[in-house]
């Protein structure tokens, strides 16, 4: 957690949070207690005294309390989002659990209680409003990073100094206190909070007063609050505290017991509980569920143990994130809030009230060690709210709502932070305002929102398939649609790139490679993030920009200059489309998908280096290595059922051209034949890999697989190479194949230039000679002879047919046709009509062998003409490369949708209308009826 440059730092404590009383510090302790602790420490000596009379108290209205029902509080996240319109107006608020939520506390442990020490640090309570600024020659120049204390992103390192090395230079707020254990620190607060108020200790109740059953009596709340700000704002006295503030669970230990998500069914029901801190960060609708880093302070949470008086500042979220405080136990803390719309009005006034701080450090609110009275701020028109915590309640801020406050007396409290989905806007305001700030960064918000929106497009993806298996895994639906605040939050993220990227239009662009992603990069002068785009130059290729600062990177000439983009504009567009509902948009990027960068060059060359291995015979082994250790153990009679098990394993292949990476090292061969039950001819494929495609010489042989749900099928084609089946024109290695300017959308090319290939050009089915064993011959024509595998459904409504052919749904036909992974070879094609619900059909073009490489579109005949622009795609790509034996493109009119389905088969013709027997397709049956003219 953290606070404008803290963390729900708490709230705690402003920033540098202080402890002990001044002057009197106890003995030091050493960092770890012996099983009996040192006697106790040396008893506090107060210099102030309460003063009743004096009191201070704001006169400001409370904040709202809420008390969820069983059934709200099994959401965390949602009852969060839930009563956020409510709160927005007071920035904060309480929430009371169920009475039935009592959660241990692991600290309360004797091994725990009694020996286990946490630092303090010491706050001088009489100084945090009216001090005299420190000199600027003595303050330090280095901005702590209060949040990633366990591994901070930009490579950093943080040493807490120990106490006995605290020196005359240690910033206000930040001096370090004695270490206590938790049974040490509330005898010292409990006495302290005894001398300063004059009650009676235990010790000191009379026997007479025991028998009477007289309570000892001790200040209420009200009168605390008076007395502390009496002290902070018209201090006649010293007084100083100890506060046990920022203490990372990783290191010290959480209040919260912690359980792993596999020991689900022997845990108890809190450690697996959606309100435990511990768990909060994993939450299905936290944005920060996609958090890959242990961020101290933010996911993983911070606990407070405080003593009476001691205070945590005035202070907003690190990226202006919500936070989350549970109380453990203890005595009570008072919050102060102010709405997340009246924060610079709040800024403002802090700065008129208190200008000499301000004058000497400008960046004053960013170190938490700043009170200002509430009175003074309501003066002002800046309406603030109180909020009382109890032990066993929590308190929540909203963005960019700042918050202050003190405690009561001893307590331990835990907090971390939250962000549900409406706080991505808020989260933008952030990382432009620390930009301008010239602030480092705790999070990559750009990281953070793009795995927001590939995890939504995912859903609105097997939503319009009706593939839903549980309502959890489907919660960021709402968030998408034009109105969607996810939508809106991407739309405004890619309108402001768009405009840096315009304003950078001179600079030539490359695509982010994975050594990119090596580390986290940051902009070199205002430390933006730089996730989505970033500027460098030859002269110093390690050294980044944000687009805002590219001017300032070097002196170099603009040629020497680059910008580095994980996505074209054109990518982003298309992902706002489709995040809004547009299904063509939503099609396009089930293919291509997103989240993948290219492989870099040196990437390239050490794949390049394992590619070459000869395979001697003619024969070729299906068994063979395919370059992907999941597929080792494929046999020869690998069938229908293992086609899931391949997919898993093999990478997604429908991505920037696969057949030119060098991730891609199979062949696909065909092993084809007569289906006894239809007639039509059918094919199936195994990996091979390894394999030098320029040299090797193939003779398939018949080969056999068994399939339990399709007859076998058994080779009867010889696949030769001809002369005539080179590219068109003679390209040599390095060349690059004459066409148009092309668009291309995740790294494919949209538009293709398709050469007219003649008849004389297609090659003849035949059977290799010894002079040819490198080539292969091509059929003169490609039979589209189409396998009915299941009929469907026939559903009456818009788009379910046509004049041409009715559209069952769950229909399936097996087809073949030159791969999309290499048009050398033929292979299976599964393409089948889905519903998808208000939308109609959608008819999808798979890979048989590899079904994760897919086509879909509204229309048969777009979905495969995408296939046959990826064929041609792959054709141009390996002509560059100089390989031999390439077919000539395919044209326009290689291909027909309907055809490749089956609609145009008879057979299958016939099966379909007897399903319609009453004629309800109606255009269907009126065009078929109609007389020719």
């Amino acid at each position: 957690m953290v606070s404008s440059s803290a963390s729900p730092r708490e709230e705690e404590g402003g920033g540098p949070r202080l402890p002990s009383l001044r002057g009197k510090k106890r003995r030091m302790r050493g960092r770890t207690a012996s099983p009996e602790p040192a006697s106790t420490a040396a008893p506090p000596q107060t210099y102030g005294k309460w003063h009743p009379d004096e009191s201070n108290r704001p006169e400001i209205d409370d904040a709202p309390v809420f008390t969820p029902t069983e059934e709200e509080f099994k959401d965390a996240i949602g009852y969060i989002t839930s009563i956020r319109p409510q709160v927005e107006k007071y920035g904060i608020c309480r929430i009371v659990p169920p009475s039935s939520w009592r959660p241990p506390c692991p600290l309360k442990e004797k091994s725990f209680w009694k020996c286990t020490e946490f630092n303090t640090r010491v706050q001088q309570v009489d100084k945090l409003q009216n001090r005299e600024p420190p000199k600027k020659e003595t303050q330090p120049r280095v901005q702590k990073k209060r949040k990633r204390r366990k591994k901070l992103r930009f490579g950093m390192s943080q040493k807490r100094r120990s106490a006995d090395s605290a020196d005359q230079d240690e910033k206000f707020g930040f001096q370090s206190g004695s270490d206590f254990t938790l049974e040490e620190f509330q005898k010292y607060a409990d006495m302290f909070k005894e001398q300063y108020f004059g009650m009676k200790g235990s010790d000191e109740i009379s026997l007479f007063e025991i028998k009477q059953h007289k309570e000892m009596w001790r200040p209420s709340v009200e009168e605390i609050e008076g007395e502390y700000w009496r002290i902070v704002v018209c201090p006649d006295d010293e007084v100083e505290v100890d506060y046990g503030a920022d203490l990372d669970t990783a290191i010290f230990s959480s209040g919260f017991s912690k359980s792993s998500l596999s020991d689900a069914n022997k845990q108890d029901p809190y450690g697996l509980s959606c309100w435990n801190l511990n768990n909060l960060r994993r939450q299905p609708r936290s944005v920060l569920s996609f958090e890959t880093e242990d961020i101290s302070g933010v996911v993983v949470p911070w606990l407070y143990v405080g003593m009476c008086f001691s205070s945590f500042c005035w202070h907003v979220e690190d990226h202006f994130l919500y936070s989350l405080n549970y109380m453990h136990f203890g005595e009570q803390k008072v919050w102060y809030g102010v709405p997340g719309e009246n924060a610079v009005k709040l800024e403002d006034a802090m700065r008129r009230n208190l200008p000499r701080l301000f004058e000497e450090q400008p960046d004053l609110l960013h170190e938490l060690v700043t009170q200002l009275s509430p009175s003074v701020l309501k003066s002002e028109g800046i309406p603030v709210y109180r909020v009382v915590q109890n032990p066993g309640e929590f308190v929540l801020t909203l963005p960019r709502a700042y918050h202050s406050g003190f405690n009561c007396g001893f307590n331990c409290a835990e907090a971390v932070n939250v962000a549900p989905v409406d706080w991505l806007p808020h989260g933008q305001c952030a990382v432009e305002l620390y930009r301008d700030q010239r602030r480092k960064t705790s999070i990559s918000h750009d990281k953070l929102l793009l795995k927001t929106v590939q995890t939504a497009l995912r859903q609105v993806w097997a939503n319009l398939h009706n593939c839903k298996s549980g309502q959890k895994e489907y919660i960021w639906l709402d968030t998408c649609g034009k109105n969607g605040m996810l939508t809106s939050a991407f739309k405004t993220r890619i309108k402001m790139e768009g405009a840096a990227r315009e304003a950078n239009a001179l600079l030539q662009c490359k695509k982010m490679d994975q050594d990119y992603d090596s580390t986290d990069r940051e902009c070199f002068s205002c430390f933006y993030d730089l996730h989505l785009s970033a500027v460098s130059c030859q002269c110093s290729p390690n050294r980044f920009a944000c687009l805002n600062h590219a001017n300032l990177l070097c002196s170099c000439e603009m040629d020497r200059k680059f910008v580095l983009h994980r996505y074209s504009m054109e990518e982003l567009n298309a992902l706002v489309a489709a995040l809004e509902g547009d299904p063509a948009a939503v099609y396009q990027w089930k293919e291509y998908d997103v989240g993948l960068v290219c492989l870099s060059a040196s990437t390239q060359q050490k794949m390049d280096l394992s590619k070459s291995t000869n395979l001697s015979g003619s024969i070729i082994d299906v068994n063979t290595d395919c370059g992907f250790d999941g597929c080792k153990d494929l046999d020869k009679s690998a069938g229908y059922p293992q086609e899931k098990e391949v997919q898993n394993r093999c990478v997604n292949l429908n991505i920037e051209g696969p057949s030119s990476s060098p991730r891609i090292k199979e062949e696909l061969v065909c092993s084809s034949s007569t289906s006894n039950t239809t007639g039509f001819s059918s094919s199936t494929f195994s990996a091979l890999g390894k394999i030098d495609k320029d040299k090797m010489a193939m003779e398939l042989g018949s080969l056999q697989t068994s399939n339990p749900t399709i007859s076998s099928f058994q080779c009867t084609q010889s696949l030769s190479h001809s002369s005539e089946l080179s590219c068109p024109s003679r390209i040599s290695t390095g060349s690059t194949l004459p066409s148009k300017t092309t668009k291309e959308l995740f790294g494919i090319e949209t538009e293709y230039c398709v050469a007219k290939a003649s008849r004389a050009q297609v090659n003849q089915l035949g059977k290799p000679s010894s002079s040819q064993s490198n080539e292969v011959s091509w059929p003169a024509k490609l039979r589209h002879q189409v396998e009915q595998l299941d009929q469907g459904t026939v559903i009456v409504g818009k788009n379910w047919c046509s004049h041409q052919a009715i559209f069952p749904k769950g229909f399936r036909s097996r087809v073949t046709f030159h791969s999309v992974l290499d048009p050398t070879r033929i292979c299976c094609y599964i393409s089948e009509v889905i519903d998808a619900g208000l939308l109609g059909p959608l008819f999808r073009v798979a890979v048989e062998e590899f079904p994760e490489v897919s086509f879909t579109h509204t229309s048969p005949m777009q979905c495969w003409d995408s296939v046959r622009d990826r064929v041609n795609e792959e054709i141009k790509k390996q002509c560059r490369a100089g390989k031999s034996g390439v077919p000539a493109l395919l044209s326009n009119d290689s291909v027909n949708g309907l055809e490749m389905f089956g609609f145009f088969s008879p057979p299958i013709i016939e099966v379909i209308e007897a399903l319609d027997p009453d004629h309800k397709c109606l255009d269907y049956w009126l065009s078929k009826h109609t007389p020719p003219l």
